[in-house]
């Protein structure tokens, strides 16, 4: 399981670190670019979402510089982790497999969606999966 202390992010915090695992390091200005032209939010909001999100522990903050840079404080694959242990324990009461047959009921797999979970439960019967054999894209 997923270490649990930081707090989950909201999902607008969830946009914003999503940019910064895609390309790295960034000023406020870098992620506003990345977050899209046609979404209506502006500088100073995302500003102050970044700094809530180094007050929660979410990013990191390099202000050595003119403009600070921030990044992620955990990585995508952790933060998912904990944010899968966090649904896990509160809406399926701990059962992974309750979670899996919702998922897949909820939405349905494709082809090679399928394959690739045939694969993992074929890795799980072997032992342990680790990062690697989760299929991160």
């Amino acid at each position: 399981m997923a270490p649990r202390g930081l707090p989950r992010p909201t999902d607008a915090e969830l946009q914003i670190l999503r940019v910064l695992w895609k390309i790295g390091p960034a000023t406020v200005r870098q992620v506003l670019e990345r977050l899209g032209p046609g979404r209506k939010i502006g500088y100073t909001t995302v500003l102050k979402l970044m700094q809530i999100m180094m007050e929660k522990k979410l990013v990191r903050r390099d202000d050595s510089q003119r403009s600070h840079v921030y990044a992620a404080a955990s990585g995508e694959v952790e933060t998912q982790g904990r944010l899968l242990d966090d649904l896990l324990r509160k809406a399926f009461g701990g059962s992974a497999a309750r979670l899996v047959l919702q998922a897949l009921s909820s939405k349905p797999a494709s082809a090679e969606e399928v394959a690739e979970i045939r694969r993992a439960l074929d890795e799980l019967q072997d032992g342990p999966l680790d990062e690697s054999a989760r299929g991160q894209k």
